[in-house]
Order: structure tokens, then C-alpha cells, then sequence
């Protein structure tokens, strides 16, 4: 009993600790608070309407630090393509810095892939698309690699894990994830 008790306790932990899907790489355990507006993307993993998530959304995070840059990058993980799923950059956007007090950050920049919002084609309803959004400390002088910026430009199939090692990114500092029902 006592094992059972332990084991469903650190599976809860584990649950509460994700905030990127279950399978996604690079997992991330920090939650990075994303606001469509007055839609708080909270908990990890919650539903929004398509007509919600039109513009950029609002980010911050606890851990924010006032010296450094972020990268911030929002990727679709359930595009059909034939009889399989595919990805989509929705967003790749730099030089996201604290604003104020903090610890909201705000960028002026639009790219290198600018803000597109989720619009899910009518599928099974059952079937949500699943948009990660993950944030990175942008190194400096950061430009995409010359090997990803095919991939960046078409944004069909992007690899966060390969992107990310090509440009040096290191682990994600923050992320959430949210659903999408065409």
C-alpha cells in the first residue's frame, strides 16, 4: 500500500512538474505564463479557442532575469500530412527582455519567423492540435544557423531539438503548451 501511495505521488509530481506534452523534446519543468489577451494558457495543456490565440500572446515568467535575452518559439506538433503528423513554426521571435519590473518580456522584434496564430483545419474534434511554446536565453550575436533557415523560412517540419542544437540554445529555460480544436 505504502508503495502504491509513493508511486502515485511521484507520478502527480511528475504530471504537475511537465509543461510541454508527454514525448516532447526538449521537456521542460518551468512554466512560462502565456496570455492570449485575458486567456491565461494556465495549466499547462489548456484548451483555447481558435478565434482567442489571433495575436501574439503576452509571456513571462518567474525566473526572468533582467540581464538577460530571450528567444521565443511556438510550434504546432499536429499537422496532418498524409497518413501522419508534422510540425509548424508558428512563431520564432528574439530579443525578448524584461519589461519593467518584470517579469513580463516584451521584444520588438517579428522574427525570424513572425507570430502566425493557430488555425487547425476541421478535423475530429477529439483530435486538438497541440501548440508547444518554449523560451530560451538568446545567445549573443544569435542568428539562425545557415543549415535551419530553410526550415525556419517554410516553417513545415521544424525540429526544435535539432534547431536547437544547431544554434547553440542550450536547454529551454521555460515552456507551456495549449490545444486547439479546428
Amino acid at each position: 500500500m505504502k508503495t502504491s501511495i509513493l508511486t502515485l505521488v511521484a507520478t502527480a509530481a511528475g504530471l504537475v512538474a511537465a509543461q510541454t506534452p508527454d514525448g516532447f523534446t526538449p521537456s521542460v519543468a518551468t512554466h512560462l505564463d502565456v496570455s492570449f489577451g485575458s486567456k491565461a494558457v494556465s495549466p499547462a495543456g489548456t484548451s483555447l479557442a481558435k478565434e482567442d490565440t489571433t495575436k501574439q500572446p503576452t509571456i513571462s515568467f518567474a525566473g526572468a532575469n533582467a540581464t538577460e535575452t530571450y528567444l521565443f518559439v511556438m510550434i504546432d506538433l499536429d499537422v496532418p500530412s498524409g497518413t501522419s503528423r508534422n510540425t509548424l513554426l508558428h512563431a520564432m521571435i528574439q530579443d525578448f527582455k524584461v519589461s519593467g519590473s518584470g517579469p513580463t518580456l516584451t521584444s520588438t522584434a517579428t522574427g525570424p519567423a513572425s507570430y502566425m496564430g493557430p488555425a487547425p483545419p476541421k478535423e475530429n474534434p477529439a483530435h486538438p492540435h497541440h501548440y508547444v511554446e518554449v523560451l530560451f536565453v538568446q545567445p549573443a550575436g544569435f542568428a539562425v544557423p545557415a543549415a535551419q533557415a530553410s526550415v525556419v523560412k517554410s516553417r513545415m517540419g521544424f525540429k526544435l531539438a535539432d534547431f536547437a542544437v544547431a544554434a547553440q540554445l542550450g536547454a529551454p529555460v521555460a515552456g507551456n503548451y495549449f490545444t486547439v480544436t479546428g
